[in-house]
């Protein structure tokens, strides 16, 4: 473990970097950085949080006492998360803090500004982005430059999965700080909102996510269409420029009453009276890490079926079902329907489980790696370069693997972890840790990954 909170006197100023920024209204990215910098904040430090201009109406200067810097950047997707970073990185060398949190591996082009600075950095890589569908072959090998970067640039890597601290080990033999995320323990969430749904408490079974290929929603939705189940489908979520697989997935629901394909809900307590309310939550993302929605989900008590990757068997565990293919889906919503008390229980669990994914521990550990930071007590660049392994092909990419290479997921508990590979930072007493909170709508500012 790097530091000890209580050892440290000092208060330090930290820059985070990388993100939409604060108020938290899109992603994990963006609600750890919130959850974090107030809880760092509230204990003395100064945080200041870099944002980008649009995230929110209003022109804010600080929030839950972070400073924030709101900077321009350029409306393109392929563009917006690089520029902003670089505007970022200019204000930063300009208006120096002791230690910077950046995020997301793809903003490694900036890490040599910052370590001729000597500004210790650590690199929060996120997922496997290379792997989503949405960037050709240009695009996924810059992610996997810029992995290589964040390693040999970054003073300290962070994973919030135990599956992204074991890809790391594999691909680079890096070492990670595994510091997981929080999520919220949703009870009492009331029903009264649901009528807006036209929905009953425990009457339905819900996808909140953002339409791209690697979150499955086709596949649980073709899935669903082809079960026999009784309680309709409400799913959340849509996604800019995702025109053609929306249109997809409309065409799988096709005329089935059933399939309420309702688009981005942005009413962060008519999410949370979804969630709480649910039979089932489905949730399909696959590259992401530990994802934020599927922490809200357990948090709310909803028992979960997910597509059957680590990342999701880290968390969910015995207690979750698990799916890959279309095929999987309607045995698993007739079980849940038939053995409805036996479901509901599973949710019971899954909300206890939850309560080992907390945003004060989460939050120590934040603030035990800015002071081994400061203190140049971390293991710092690490001069490797990625192991040798096969080139990144289609089959590589969700979305485009071929059909007959994937197989059945048994819903059994996954085999125990090896954390040999990372510092442990999860939840209480286990080596596999959490993940954000977020609000889980999903076009939008929320928990989507």
């Amino acid at each position: 473990m790097v530091g000890q909170r209580g050892v440290h006197d000092a208060r330090l100023s930290i820059a985070m970097l990388g993100t939409r920024g604060v108020p938290a209204r899109y992603g994990g990215f963006e609600t750890a950085v919130e959850e974090v910098g107030r809880r760092l904040a509230a204990r003395g430090h100064h945080v200041r949080v870099y944002c980008r201009e649009g995230n929110v109406e209003e022109h804010l200067t600080s929030h839950l006492g972070m400073e924030l810097v709101t900077l321009p950047t350029l409306r393109r997707r392929t563009l917006d998360t690089l520029a902003h970073t670089g505007v970022s990185t200019m204000h930063l060398l300009a208006h120096r803090t002791d230690v910077a949190f950046v995020f997301n591996a793809a903003n490694a082009p900036f890490l040599p500004a910052l370590r001729a600075a000597r500004i210790p950095v650590a690199t929060h890589v996120d997922g496997l982005e290379w792997k989503r569908a949405k960037w050709g072959q240009a695009g996924r090998n810059y992610y996997r430059r810029a992995e290589e970067m964040s390693v040999r640039l970054s003073d300290a890597l962070i994973a919030d999965a135990q599956g992204i601290a074991d890809y790391y080990d594999r691909e680079f033999g890096a070492l990670t700080e595994l510091i997981a995320y929080g999520a919220p323990i949703l009870e009492n969430v009331g029903s009264d909102r649901l009528l807006e749904m036209d929905v009953r408490p425990g009457q339905y079974h819900l996808v909140v996510a953002r339409f791209e290929p690697e979150n499955h929603v086709d596949v649980i939705v073709e899935g669903y269409v082809r079960s026999s189940a009784e309680k309709p489908l409400v799913v959340v979520g849509s996604a800019p420029y995702a025109y053609e697989y929306i249109a997809k997935v409309r065409r799988l629901a096709g005329h089935d009453t059933r399939v309420r394909l309702v688009g981005g809900i942005y009413d962060q307590e008519l999410l949370d009276q979804l969630y709480g309310n649910a039979l089932t939550y489905l949730h399909g993302h696959s590259v992401g890490g530990t994802n934020p929605s599927l922490l809200r989900a357990i948090g709310a008590g909803a028992p979960t079926i997910a597509y059957g990757v680590d990342f999701n068997r880290e968390v969910l565990r015995e207690e979750g079902r698990y799916f890959l293919e279309a095929d999987d889906l309607p045995e698993l919503l007739a079980d849940a329907e038939f053995f409805d008390d036996l479901t509901n229980e599973r949710g019971d669990r899954l909300r206890r489980r939850a309560r080992d994914y907390d945003w004060d521990r989460v939050a120590d550990e934040y603030e035990n790696l800015a002071f081994a930071l400061a203190a140049r007590e971390t293991s710092g660049p690490q001069r490797r370069r990625r192991r040798p392994s096969l080139a990144v092909t289609s089959s590589d990419v969700i979305g485009h693997a071929p059909s007959a290479a994937r197989t059945s997921v048994t819903p059994v508990p996954p085999p125990d972890l090896d954390v040999s590979a990372a510092r442990v930072h999860g939840p209480a007493g286990e080596g596999a840790g959490p993940s954000p909170d977020t609000a889980a709508a999903n076009t939008q500012p929320s928990s989507l990954t």
